[in-house]
């Protein structure tokens, strides 16, 4: 790695290390509770907080985690001590043969997450109980990585039988997928249970669409407790991954049925040459891939915000931040400052790996990611 590359990458995660770690130092003596003072709680005050003061919040003061949940970093400390270790290793292993691999663990965590909590149950197949979400329309030919959670299950079963869960795994590999390709590392809090069902139609209802209008899309962020802050942040994954072509074809070639590309992707005619060579203007092209963000595919960076500032976002619903000034203000920032978006994205991720958890005696654990047994 270049010298002055990997000093600005290891001081940007000693930054972030530095500001997470400053946070839960701080806040042992009062220890994990749901009290309103100090520590991981629920409160007002101090602490990773879902208050309205200090701390990692998610209210209106200091920027930070809302730790809702019970939650734990050193969850498996005792009982699967290798088992961050074990997740980077299948992670690496997947990515060695299939780059894509990376922004697909980073999807999966974020389609689990937004239908029912993070609880694993993207990972279910169809049951004679339930249709699961794995063919909801968000997801179907489209969301992947089972088989990389699967062979990781496997392998930690082999240690650690029925103690890891399959959602605090992909919980693990969304983060190994992004420090993979070079994003910031965040310490992830542990100790989900995994779910005993799924729903195709809450997938359906729940997951924000990249035809949808930007109010649609924050209130269904608010809605699991996130904010307009946290859609722009967590936007910013684009930054690695492909899009199938019918998803942004009609601004190609009919834009708002105009007959004519969106002028903005126009404007810049390399640019639409490459993705009218990617997606021609015929059905069977509907499933071509074209990079997200052309300028850094498998680099997890800030060059998603350079692209919409300079108006050529892929998606509807990336371009689409720049029709609110609040948004563009925080794309502006982002496109600037690496280390921002770094800071921020490793926050929004905690909290929303946090959305309705199940702890305790809740939930089980599953011997077999894709069967709730």
């Amino acid at each position: 790695m270049d010298r002055k590359i990997f000093s600005y990458w290891f001081i940007t995660h000693l930054a972030i290390l530095s500001l997470l770690f400053n946070e839960v130092v701080c806040s042992f003596p009062s220890g994990y509770n749901d009290g309103p003072k100090n520590g991981y709680n629920n409160g007002y005050n101090s602490g990773y907080n879902n208050g309205h003061n200090g701390g990692y919040n998610n209210g209106h003061g200091s920027r930070g985690y809302g730790m809702i949940s019970n939650l734990d970093y050193r969850f498996y400390d005792r009982s699967c001590p290798r088992l961050q270790m074990m997740v980077k290793s299948g992670v690496w292993r997947a990515f060695k043969d299939d780059s894509r691999i990376a922004a697909s663990l980073l999807r999966l965590h974020f389609h689990d997450c937004f239908v029912n909590g993070c609880d694993g149950s993207i990972l279910l197949d169809d049951s004679e109980d339930f249709k699961g979400e794995k063919n909801a329309l968000p997801n179907r030919n489209s969301v992947r990585g089972f088989d990389v959670i699967e062979d990781i299950k496997t392998d930690i079963e082999s240690v650690c039988p029925l103690t890891v869960s399959c959602a605090d795994i992909v919980a693990l590999a969304a983060r190994e997928a992004v420090v993979l390709t070079g994003g910031p590392f965040w310490p992830v809090p542990l100790g989900r249970r995994d779910s005993l069902t799924a729903s195709e139609q809450a997938a359906n209802t729940n997951l924000p669409s990249p035809f949808e209008p930007l109010e649609n899309i924050t209130a269904k962020f608010v809605s699991l407790g996130l904010d307009f802050k946290d859609v722009v942040v967590l936007s910013g994954a684009h930054t690695i991954g492909f899009a199938q072509c019918f998803v942004f074809k009609h601004r190609l070639f009919n834009f708002k049925g105009s007959g004519q590309p969106d002028p903005n992707l126009a404007a810049s005619s390399d640019l639409l040459s490459k993705l009218t060579d990617t997606c021609p203007n015929v059905d069977s092209s509907n499933s071509n891939l074209a990079p997200l963000d052309a300028a850094s595919v498998v680099k997890f960076d800030n060059a998603y915000y350079v692209n919409l500032m300079n108006n050529v976002g892929l998606l509807d619903s990336d371009q689409i931040l720049m029709s609110d000034s609040n948004a563009a203000a925080l794309v502006k920032s982002y496109s600037e400052s690496p280390y921002l978006f770094s800071r921020d994205f490793a926050v929004s991720m905690v909290k929303m790996g946090n959305i309705g958890v199940m702890t305790g005696s809740d939930g089980v654990i599953r011997a077999r990611c894709g069967f709730p047994g």
